[in-house]
């Protein structure tokens, strides 16, 4: 039995407490004046009175009625009705009077209310009855307003103390004493919300599709705004959209009716469902992150930073088509030619339920099979179930699909396991439809009217729970006059007697308690498991593992365990290309248990191997998508297989198996964590029936031994706590401490599983902890009190553990704070006492330092194993001339997507993987290695292409596919689409790779173009001195036009030296270089950017050059368009505007310039490097033509040397970079430079008669940037 209200409380207008704004509201009155013990009063129930503010009227309103949610801080929904109506302000009216006195004729007429003022009549609940609240307090309203002959204190009274039945589909006839009569129908579940037609009205308003993506973003936990005009839509809506989500439940702020003065709730954080009036949807459309649904409009709005989840197919579409199908049933028919008469829509209530049934069928669909997802944990005192979420994704094939992975991870989820996890509860609706109804959904998908006939059957269900008596009693409910709120003179509510309405309460309680309980006891049953998880698509697959592929892993294993070497090295490499379907792995798994005997089975080396490379083949591919399984399989057994190094010391399988990513993802150690737990507490109550009550029940029950023995642990735990009421105290504190110690000791279990997992063989190395991803590593408990137990336990550790000195304490501290919030979670899930999960942090690091001792003297033994016996390294056969540089690294070649089969298209061995060695000449990189694969034959791979076509090289970690592990790998990409991705051996060390990498990029990227193999082939060259630069991608155009000037050049002129910069200490250094058979300037490695100093004066060593330079056609050429001659090479016969400088002989001024340049007569040489320096590439304004007639000038240079933020930047933190005054005295050379340009062009064109007024020279310059 329930209370029908809570509170009953008069809210108006307060006068006292007059706002610069808006006015505020008060409570007047309320009922009972004492808060019940099990509801408290809700607090600032004035505010949700009027949402939009309290304001005065100048006319006298119709009354409304609304109901708001507010939510207490334990999560318990109190449903407020409201209903307000207007009264006339008697205070504001006789100040008005008082102020006009003296103008106005006083009549001695009462005169009409000018101003009305709101007052609420407010009915607390934690039931939901809108229409028999809305009765209620119409009545009252009634009463007052037609001033009947009726109590107002006897009807708050009764109303207080009505009590409503629980829900069960009984019904509830009372009466307030006013002459009406009110019945109260209770549905036939609680768990099934009741909507009345708020679905249907909501399809109806916005749409099908909008509908949908509400629907979505509400389960992806996305906020979600409504706005209307009206605040009884807004409440209808917003639980519209709520009882969709059935059989979830919304877990997050939900607010239907937002008042104005808590508008900043939409800034909050957390995903909502709010709903405000439209006069504030100005204000909520700057909301960036808010979907908004506009009721009125039909429309909704989603921000573009939103990414919105869909349902996933063929679900979305299914749905869409189911929800046309009872919408728009005329749709199909719509172009017939002769339709049928027209179908009749369902009545609204109906058509609510058969909308809700569709959604019904999608949530039944979503989760089918999600029972056999359950893991129990614990039965005794409280069920403790776990989702494995894994596993139902790649189950149900949609481990990549977003939508149900952000719902499974959501809160709503989380309650919906918590809630329907136990396997012994009442059932509702969705228990019966998603255990017995999906496959019928499944069949009838494609055929409309089986839908629609499921659908209407599902409605019916639905409509029945909330009308479970079609013929209902007569009710009356008397209601006010029409017109009667615009009477002129009415009365303000009267003030109620506060001391009569709690007699009265008392009264009617003490009648309620005399009368029998009605309450209605849940009837509770076995919830039924239904069919397990299948995949959402019915995908045709092709069957990877055939039985064949099955029978070779089992004769591999058997040839193993049966010594037969050389059967095992031809069945092998079949074997693990089996291994890579599930059913392989599942096989391997299942054959290696049988070998091992007492938890233990020892072999020789050459075995232990073998079984380690299958182990690693059958890991390499564990992820999510094997939901574990797998690795779970094998954890056992990498604790079971051992050999022997020495008399006792034994190398276990688990030391060499370490190096793969699912050992530290903590989420694999919780499921197989819960997967223990849950088959040892089936074991302990199996064996308790066998022992005390299996006969008793053979004979009571019937039940069959084999039925008996393939009940679940959810059987079990069904049956467990159907007797947990009747056991007694003694027996159920004995079965809660058996599940607790069998958690305590699978704890202790696995702490010393993930000790051997996470600890490596060499810790030396750390090279697990140090590739592991740090959200798996470090990831946190959900117990914030474990959290600091675990924090403080690891710093105990550190500082009082005695191993602190230890050049082993990071990796111990590492793997400590893992596995003790490991511990913490599981721990506190499972109900553990604190006591005892302390004494765990307490042992962890004892277990974890006793560890890291044993393996030290196993790896010391491991160590002095002689060495697998690998392939002969087969040298290359070389080109003339070619020679080796790196001496071969034993590698293992890796497919790397190409064809990889002998037969081609039709078949055959495969030759890669294949083991050799990696060779590094003068000409191209090369790999000459034999295939893996034994039936390939005495074939040999070579893959090999030039140096000088390497485009790139990257370091990777490459699976290698024959130990099975990861390793160090080099993959280097060619220009002739040629690709070698190579896994190093283990006796390759990390220091000879980076040697190898370095010589490798020293021979791609050539100090000098004579050391290529191209031009050193079958030469002598003598040893050149080059400078010593960085390793990086040096462009061939500087070499391509050295061998053009040589070209030009040869046997004609010899460069006796060569300027080369040192960029360590910035000087020039001078060197002469003789080559026999080249005569040639060779290439200034000077950047762009850079200037070096030239002299107009030249050295003796150079005259033979200048001499060269001016029988160049260039210079002649000059000569004949009359732009000046050589600097000193002969004296001038009339003054000359523009000279020829022979700065440039040497190309270090600019490269792409000739080197001759025309350049104003007034410029000195020694400025045109600062000027230089201003353009790109050096390429300053020169002149390059002149026309004979018009004395017009054609100059070229390149762009102003503008630097954006970056160059800027690293300009200013260079080391090399130049001084502020270099720079401006850099802009000052420009400046002059650019007017002796434009003097000189004018002076040359007065001098040859133009008018500067009329002809403008043809002479184009960038603006001067200063």
């Amino acid at each position: 039995m329930a209370r029908l209200a809570d509170y009953f409380i008069v809210v108006g207008y307060d006068h006292e407490k007059p706002g610069s704004g808006a006015g505020l509201g008060k409570i007047i009155q309320r009922f009972p004046q004492k808060d019940w013990d099990d509801t408290p009063f809700p607090q600032g129930i004035e505010l949700f009175c009027q949402p939009s503010g309290w304001q005065l009227s100048r006319e006298r309103k119709q009354p409304t009625f609304f109901v708001v949610v507010l939510t207490d801080i334990d999560s318990d929904r109190h449903y407020c009705s409201c209903l307000t109506f207007y009264e006339a302000e008697i205070n504001l009216q006789g100040t008005k009077k008082e102020e006009i006195e003296g103008e106005v004729e006083v009549t001695g007429l009462i005169q009409p209310a000018e101003v009305f003022a709101p007052k609420s009549l407010v009915l607390v609940s934690r039931l939901y009855y809108p229409e028999i609240f809305r009765a209620c307090l119409g009545l009252i309203y009634t009463v007052y307003v037609d001033s009947l002959n009726v109590s107002l204190e006897s009807l708050i009274a009764n109303l207080c103390a009505c009590f409503v039945p629980a829900a069960g589909g009984s019904q509830k006839l009372f009466s307030l004493g006013a002459g009406d009569r009110q019945l109260i129908q209770t549905p036939l579940h609680d768990s099934l919300p009741v909507t009345g037609t708020s679905v249907a009205l909501l399809f109806q308003q916005l749409g099908i599709q909008n509908v949908l993506s509400l629907f979505c973003a509400v389960l992806t936990e996305n906020k979600v705004l409504f706005h209307s005009a009206s605040f009884q839509r807004l409440s209808d809506a917003c639980r519209a959209l709520e009882s969709l989500m059935f059989p979830l439940k919304y877990s997050y702020p939900y607010i239907p009716i937002l008042p104005a003065q808590l508008l900043e709730v939409l800034s909050s954080p957390t995903p909502f469902i709010i709903g405000v009036h439209s006069i504030f949807k100005t204000d909520v459309h700057e909301l960036l992150d808010v979907i908004i649904a506009d009721l009125d409009g039909g429309t909704i709005k989603i921000p573009e930073c939103i990414h919105l989840s869909s349902l996933p197919e063929p679900l979305l579409h299914q749905t869409q088509a189911a929800l046309s199908l009872i919408l728009h049933p005329d749709l199909e028919v719509a172009d017939h030619a002769f339709p049928p008469p027209r179908t009749a829509l369902s009545h609204s209530k109906m058509l609510d339920k058969e909308v809700r049934a569709v959604f019904l069928r999608l949530f039944a669909q979503l989760f089918q099979g999600y029972r056999s997802c359950l893991q129990l944990i614990r039965i005794h005192a409280e069920p403790v179930i776990h989702f494995h979420k894994t596993a139902f994704l790649g189950q149900r094939g949609l481990i990549e699909n977003d939508f149900l992975t952000k719902v499974l991870n959501g809160m709503a989820f989380a309650g919906f396991v918590s809630e329907r996890g136990p396997p012994y509860r009442s059932c509702d609706l969705f228990d019966e439809l998603v255990a017995f109804e999906v496959e019928r959904i499944k069949v009838e998908e494609n055929n409309p009217l089986k839908i629609i006939k499921h659908v209407r059957e599902l409605a019916e269900q639905l409509f029945k729970n909330e009308n479970p008596n079609p013929h209902m009693a007569f009710q009356k409910v008397p209601r006010p006059t029409e017109g009667s709120h615009l009477r002129v003179h009415i009365l303000p509510f009267p003030k109620i007697n506060e001391t009569r309405v709690q007699e009265l309460i008392q009264e009617n309680l003490a009648k309620n308690q005399n009368a029998p309980p009605a309450s209605r006891v849940d009837k509770k049953c076995v919830v039924p498991a239904g069919p397990p998880v299948v995949s959402i698509m019915d995908k045709v697959k092709t069957v990877f593992n055939s039985a064949q592929r099955l029978e070779v892993v089992r004769n591999c294993i058997s040839f193993i365990f049966e010594n037969k070497t050389l059967e095992t090295e031809k069945t092998l490499p079949a074997a693990l290309r089996a291994l890579k379907g599930k059913a392989a792995r599942r096989c391997l798994t299942d054959e290696l248990g049988l070998h091992v005997q007492q938890n233990r089975a020892i072999l020789d080396h050459q075995q232990f191997d073998y079984i380690i490379r299958m182990m690693n083949c059958t890991l390499q591919d564990c992820s999510s998508l094997e939901e574990y399984n797998i690795a779970a399989a094998l954890l056992p057994l990498t604790s079971a297989f051992y050999r022997k190094l020495a008399p006792g010391v034994s190398q276990f399988a688990y030391t060499c198996v370490q190096d793969h990513p699912i050992w530290t993802n903590q989420q694999f150690w919780e499921t197989t964590f819960y997967n223990a737990v849950q088959e040892q507490v089936r074991s302990l109550y199996l064996s308790a029936k066998e022992d005390n009550h299996a006969q008793h029940l053979k004979q009571k029950d019937k039940i069959p031994d084999d039925q008996y023995q393939e009940k679940t642990a959810m059987d079990l735990a069904a049956e467990q706590l159907r007797l947990w009421p009747t056991l007694s105290k003694s027996t159920q504190q004995e079965l809660v401490q058996r599940e607790e110690s069998i958690v305590f000791s699978q704890a202790i279990h696995f702490a010393n599983l993930m000790v051997n997992l996470l600890v490596p063989l060499d810790t030396s190395k750390n090279k697990l902890l140090r590739t592991s991803a740090p959200g798996d590593w470090e990831s946190g408990s959900n117990s914030i009190v474990t959290n600091s137990i675990a924090g403080s336990v690891a710093e105990s550790y550190d500082t009082e553990s005695g191993f602190e000195d230890s050049e082993n304490n990071d990796i111990a501290n590492s793997v400590v704070r893992f596995i003790t919030r490991f511990i913490d979670k599981v721990c506190t899930e499972s109900g553990v006492t604190q006591d005892h999960i302390k004494s765990l942090h307490c042992m962890i690091p004892g277990i974890v330092a006793m560890h890291i001792e044993t393996l030290e003297a196993v790896h010391r033994e491991s160590r002095r194993l002689p060495p697998i016996q690998k392939p002969k390294i087969l040298r290359p056969a070389l080109l003339p001339g070619e020679e080796i540089v790196c001496e071969g690294l034993r590698v293992l070649l890796d497919p790397d997507g190409r064809e990889e089969a002998t037969g081609g298209l039709l078949g055959g061995p495969q030759l890669l993987p294949a083991e050799g060695a990696l060779f590094l000449t003068t000409y191209r990189i090369l790999f000459r290695g034999t295939p893996h694969d034994q039936l390939v034959g005495e074939q040999t791979v070579m893959r090999s292409f030039p140096i000088a076509s390497i485009t790139k090289e990257k370091k990777i970690t490459v699976q290698n596919q024959l130990q099975q592990n990861m390793q160090e790998g080099l993959q280097i990409t060619s220009a002739s689409f040629q690709l070698i991705k190579v896994a190093f051996d283990e006796e390759v060390s990390p220091e000879v790779v980076e040697i190898f990498k370095k010589q490798l990029m020293k021979f791609r990227y050539p100090q000098s173009i004579f050391t290529t193999f191209a031009f050193a082939t079958g030469q002598t060259i003598p040893q050149i001195i080059l400078p010593k630069q960085k390793e990086k991608n040096t462009s061939f155009r500087t070499f391509s036009k050295t061998i053009v000037k040589g070209a030009k050049r040869a046997g004609k002129m010899t460069i006796g030296r060569q300027y080369l910069l040192k960029k360590r200490t910035g000087t020039i250094v001078e060197e002469r270089v003789s080559r026999s058979g080249w005569n040639e300037e060779d290439d200034i490695s000077v950047s762009d950017e850079s200037e070096l100093p030239t002299s107009t004066t030249l050295k003796a060593s150079e005259k033979s050059t200048m001499e060269q330079l001016v029988e160049k056609a260039c210079f002649r050429d000059y000569q004949r368009l009359g732009l000046g001659t050589i600097s000193g090479s002969s004296s001038r016969s009339k003054p000359e505007y523009f000279r020829i400088t022979a700065c440039n002989r040497m190309y270090s001024l600019c490269r792409s310039y000739p080197g001759l340049l025309v350049v104003p007569q007034a410029v000195q040489d020694s400025s045109l490097p600062r000027v230089a320096r201003c353009y790109r590439h050096n390429r300053l304004p020169v002149v390059c033509w002149k026309n004979s007639r018009s004395g017009t000038l054609l100059l070229r240079a390149g762009g102003f040397h503008g630097k954006g933020v970056v160059g800027l930047f690293k300009s200013q933190n260079s080391p090399q970079a130049a001084p502020a005054s270099l720079e401006s005295s850099s802009s000052i050379e420009q400046e002059k430079y650019l007017q002796a340009i434009l003097s000189a062009v004018s002076v040359h064109q007065k001098l040859r008669g133009n008018n500067t007024l009329t002809v403008r020279p043809a002479l184009a310059l960038p603006p001067v940037i200063m």
